[in-house]
């Protein structure tokens, strides 16, 4: 009889965190950051790591309290150790940055290891980046790959045009201007300039033909949801 009793009331005080973080939740989307701090506060003490990433948000951005950097770290880690993805990227971000913590890329890039590893398409760009550049990790330009070939299939504008980058330069790996073509022009349906402009660097030294083929497989990569890209 005791073992229900203290089922029922931790089933009771689960209802009563997941009450408090929607609340907090629907405060935030109106903009009433008090009363999503004081609701986000009272679940994320009670162990929803939802909360706590969301406070962590708060302090980072100070929406309803003074912005702290060190008090956004602190709520970020707990929500991280949770298993969180957003939050461990937001933590990497900030050790990567020094925000809040000790600047440490080898932190850094632990953290975005984790949620990269969860799919989470920023944090697989990001630490594409540490392994392209050897910040925190081995300078490695085929895991770099690897990652950003990950966040670019999920739309990651700033992925696709690395990608265009180092196919056009040749960082690393093979030279190919035909993938690098392939790679700004997919990331130019953003509108953005440095990818048009990227692809129209690669036009110039391509053939007519070449930019049909680029053209083509840059087609059938958006067409397939990016699992025909190479």
């Amino acid at each position: 009889m005791r073992q229900l009793l203290i089922v029922i009331a931790l089933l009771f005080a689960h209802t009563a965190w997941s009450g408090d973080f929607e609340d907090g939740g629907a405060a935030f989307k109106r903009e009433d950051y008090r009363t999503a701090l004081t609701k986000f506060g009272s679940a994320a003490q009670q162990g929803d790591s939802r909360a706590q990433m969301m406070l962590g948000t708060m302090y980072g951005e100070g929406k309803g309290v003074a912005q702290d950097y060190k008090e956004a770290a602190v709520w970020y880690q707990l929500a991280a150790q949770n298993g969180i993805p957003q939050a461990q990227y937001n933590l990497g971000n900030m050790y990567a940055s020094g925000k809040g913590v000790e600047k440490d890329y080898k932190q850094a890039s632990r953290w975005f290891s984790l949620s990269a590893e969860q799919g989470y398409a920023d944090a697989q760009h990001n630490l594409g980046y540490l392994y392209a550049n050897g910040l925190g990790v081995k300078q490695d330009i085929k895991e770099a790959l690897r990652w950003y070939r990950l966040a670019a299939q999920q739309g990651q504008y700033g992925s696709q045009v690395n990608l265009g980058t180092l196919y056009g330069t040749g960082q690393g790996i093979t030279q190919d201007n035909i993938r690098a073509y392939m790679w700004f022009n997919i990331a130019s349906t953003s509108g953005k300039q440095e990818s048009i402009q990227g692809r129209d660097i690669m036009a110039r030294k391509m053939t007519s033909q070449q930019i049909e083929q680029a053209q083509r497989m840059a087609r059938e990569c958006m067409a397939s949801n990016f699992t025909k890209c190479d």
